[in-house]
């Protein structure tokens, strides 16, 4: 169930603007407002789930297809060769909107240890 509070949530529902890059029944994605490679796609579940740590055995389906969505935008823009998902788990990871997301970077030499 969407939270009619979250960022994520009213962005979906059309509340904010957003870019779009995909959607279907059950996750949405769109550009980050604040790249941080060419490809920054944010891929997120319908279902408002706060985050990885939150998240129940019911929601594995849904984390699985937010990753096999960002691999697929990924192929479009022809960057398989390197790019990196991510998941923030909590505030001190840097995770500022409580609402599962995978971040999709993307488009340039990606470097080790991030962060």
């Amino acid at each position: 169930m969407p939270d009619p509070h979250c960022l994520f949530c009213r962005i979906m529902r059309g509340e904010l603007p957003s870019k779009k890059v995909y959607e279907d029944d059950h996750v949405y994605a769109f550009e980050d407002l604040h790249p941080k490679a060419p490809t920054h796609v944010l891929v997120i579940p319908k279902k408002h789930i706060v985050g990885l740590k939150e998240a129940e055995a019911a929601d594995a389906e849904v984390i699985g297809r937010c990753h096999l969505v960002a691999a697929e935008i990924a192929r479009q823009r022809n960057i398989e060769n390197g790019y990196r998902t991510v998941l923030n788990v909590g505030p001190e990871s840097g995770q500022s909107v409580f609402h599962f997301h995978v971040h999709l970077l993307g488009g340039r030499r990606l470097t080790w240890p991030p962060g």
